[in-house]
């Protein structure tokens, strides 16, 4: 299989059946809302761990002429604040799943899953996202998790930590919640003003 054939696209992702309309994508985090400081001290990965995880989502995500990576956004902030809260219960899971991706990048791929290219990167998601990962059981089901909290990551509410700038929203050209909408804004002959402004305040916009 050729290095093209492992390419994952940031259109193809928003593109897959895994994505869902923005209004149905609820953040983990929102069940149980904190403000960014209460997590500022509390993380749920180590700094090795979360460099896989950011290798991982910037891959999922890339950067391109479109916009900023996923990563560069700040999904795996939102990811490993979710994991100290609302998900900690996953938490030993994710952290064997990592553990796991990194092992079959080195038994595949001949290193650790941060020391490859970009297009070896792709060749060890794709084989998850397949579940053809040799020795990495449940991979499709672990990268179908890693992917879906990169979506939240990327496209919520910056005030979970992720979407950082309101990168996601600009690249939907999701205005941002607004309480009233006027006759102009309502228009169809041009696009949405951005709002980029989180719902819970100004001050969460990163």
């Amino acid at each position: 299989m050729s290095e093209a054939d492992h390419e994952i696209s940031r259109r193809e992702l928003i593109a897959s059946s895994a994505f869902v309309p923005l209004a149905a994508l609820t953040c983990s985090s929102a069940a149980h809302a904190q403000t960014p400081a209460a997590h500022a001290t509390e993380t749920a990965l180590s700094p090795a761990q979360m460099k896989i995880l950011e290798a991982v989502v910037d891959r999922l995500i890339p950067r391109d002429e479109l916009g900023p990576s996923a990563a560069e956004a700040g999904a795996p902030i939102y990811i490993d604040r979710a994991l100290t809260g609302p998900n900690a219960g996953e938490k030993q899971t994710f952290v064997d799943g990592l553990a796991a991706l990194d092992a079959f990048a080195n038994s595949s791929q001949g290193a650790s899953f941060t020391d490859l290219s970009p297009e070896r990167r792709d060749a060890v998601l794709t084989a998850m996202d397949n579940g053809t990962a040799t020795g990495f059981a449940n991979s499709q089901q672990f990268f179908n998790r890693v992917r879906r909290l990169t979506l939240e990551g990327m496209f919520g509410d910056p005030f979970y930590g992720g979407n950082r700038n309101f990168a996601g929203w600009d690249l939907l050209r999701y205005p941002g919640p607004r309480l009233v909408v006027g006759p102009e804004e309502q228009r169809m002959d041009k696009l949405p003003e951005p709002y980029r402004r989180s719902a819970y305040g100004p001050q969460y916009g990163h």
